[in-house]
């Protein structure tokens, strides 16, 4: 593996600043992460070469931003998960220690110190929630009137209804006069 030439480096005297590690979950010599961005894959031209046959020739890429490693699948055939949960192909999540990567049946558990690389306070807030499409943009920027104005749905002897509050602006000037 690629990664091995690089332990070699530093067997001689060479020092490389280390990103963290990919830690393999079963055995195996952890993998030093050496550069903000590499790409995981089966080809020897990837900066981390897993050699499976089961790992596409570009199978995903990890990317450090402001102190938090990020990954992306490059459109693999067998997938990438972070703690069991598959990517997507536009998708980017973060990986925070601890996590566990999968790169097609291939696990590791990502290990780094996201305050000695430059992280300043929590991880971003990345929004992965199965509840992502449930709300419209508008209603997610608290923009959608309407929907402010909406109540949850209410059951009444299995008939559902909708109530609605009423605003200020729906109020008359004045209120009617009855004589």
């Amino acid at each position: 593996m690629r990664y091995i030439y690089l332990k070699s480096w530093l067997a001689l005297g060479y020092e490389m600043k280390s990103f963290g590690q990919l830690i393999p979950r079963g055995g195996g010599d952890p993998i030093p992460l050496l550069r903000h961005t590499l790409l995981v894959g089966r080809r020897e031209s990837c900066d981390i070469c897993l050699r499976f046959g089961n790992v596409s020739a570009h199978h995903a890429q990890l990317n450090l931003q402001g102190g938090y490693w990020y990954v992306n699948d490059q459109g693999s055939r067998n997938g990438t998960k972070v703690n069991g949960r598959r990517l997507t192909e536009t998708e980017e999540r973060i990986l925070e220690p601890g996590d566990i990567l999968s790169v097609a049946k291939h696990e590791f558990e990502i290990d780094y110190s996201p305050v000695e690389l430059g992280a300043v306070g929590p991880p971003p807030s990345v929004t992965q929630d199965d509840s992502l499409f449930g709300q419209s943009l508008m209603e997610r920027a608290g923009l959608d009137r309407s929907a402010a104005r909406r109540a949850p749905e209410e059951k009444h002897d299995g008939i559902s209804e909708r109530r609605h509050k009423i605003d200020d602006r729906d109020a008359p000037e004045e209120p009617p006069r009855f004589s």
